[in-house]
């Protein structure tokens, strides 16, 4: 009499069923893990899709709309006070412009500056503390599944989501800001708003967010804990790199003699200005205070201009690039980090 063995009695895995072992050797299917880290979080990444869907949609709509405003009123590059003749009374134009639409511009901003944070808190530091705190993870691991596999896929999908969205983010607000920044709605680019809403920035703050929140799982086991380190190690990064941003590229210094007016193009970054004297000598803190003897002041003290250390728009896009380099250079080695402290607790 012939038999036939059914699928899975043999320790296998049957074909129905997608957590089963199914590879060479009893090792679980990698489609196995990724869908249980997609049960596991689907509500935190549906919300997060849906929210990115939503604004991408909304900055869409804004762009059509202030796209519109713009050319129906000339204003296109002018600012409250311009020098540029081409601007001349369009002030009020602007200035509506501006109570328009410039709430809506700076909640969007608001928004792709406060996703890393809350990508990190509800995301990252939650998804590998929450396993170790309730001791679900000895169940996993169990399963043939290995540590530094289990790990894996349970980054590899989040980051995947996260990049996602905050990528598609970025350059629907990108496009937004390509008809509405800088001079007309005076959100520029260098402002700490606009540097980390758009490029790659808001996307490797996101990411490392997210490393953040797994090595502090890791490391600290609880929950609550690691989602409060988490944001303070966010809120410390971001601000350690605002200070450091002017120095990522070398500031252009421009000249200006006296009598001649010293003006930059409103989109330029003012990063530093003083006073240079005959011999070429700078002078940061200007020697002279206005007074009706200013100018024999300046005599005196052989002041002979006006310099400006500025970044102008240009350099956004590079500075953007190197930054974002960094913090995902950071973030690559906050992941090693957490492969060697899993390979060290679990082997």
């Amino acid at each position: 009499m012939t038999t036939t063995a059914h699928p899975g009695t043999n320790g296998r895995g049957t074909a129905d069923d997608p957590d089963g072992p199914g590879e060479a050797g009893g090792r679980a299917p990698l489609r196995g893990l990724v869908w249980l880290v997609w049960r596991q979080h689907r509500l935190v990444f549906g919300v997060l899709l849906a929210a990115a869907a939503g604004g991408v949609v909304w900055c869409a709509v804004l762009r059509g709309q202030m796209a519109g405003f713009i050319d129906a009123h000339h204003i296109a590059g002018c600012s409250q006070i311009s020098l540029d003749p081409r601007c001349a009374h369009t002030q009020d134009a602007v200035t509506e412009f501006r109570s328009t639409y410039g709430s809506a511009l700076r909640l969007i901003e608001s928004g792709l500056v406060l996703l890393p944070a809350l990508t990190g808190l509800f995301l990252g530091a939650p998804l590998i503390a929450r396993e170790l705190e309730a001791g679900t993870d000895k169940l996993v691991l169990t399963q043939s599944v290995g540590p530094l596999r289990w790990l894996a896929a349970k980054t590899a999908l989040p980051a995947l989501v996260v990049g996602t969205a905050a990528t598609a983010l970025s350059l629907a607000f990108g496009r937004l800001w390509q008809v509405a920044g800088d001079e007309v709605s005076g959100s520029y680019w260098y402002s700490t708003l606009g540097f980390h809403s758009l490029g790659p920035v808001p996307v490797a703050y996101s990411l490392l967010a997210l490393a953040v929140g797994v090595l502090a799982g890791l490391l600290l086991r609880r929950t609550v804990l690691s989602m409060g380190v988490t944001l303070v190690a966010m809120v410390v990064v971001q601000s350690a790199f605002a200070q450091f941003r002017p120095y990522l590229l070398p500031a252009v210094t421009t000249e200006f003699r006296n009598g001649r007016p010293a003006q930059l193009p409103d989109d330029d970054w003012l990063v530093g200005q003083g006073d240079y004297t005959g011999s070429g000598a700078r002078l940061p803190d200007s020697p002279c205070d206005p007074a009706p003897s200013y100018e024999a002041c300046q005599r005196k003290h052989d002041v002979a201009g006006q310099y400006m250390e500025h970044h102008p728009v240009s350099h956004h896009w590079p500075m953007a690039w190197i930054e974002a380099g960094i913090v995902l250079a950071v973030t690559a080695v906050l992941t090693v980090l957490a492969f060697r402290v899993m390979r060290r607790r679990h082997g």
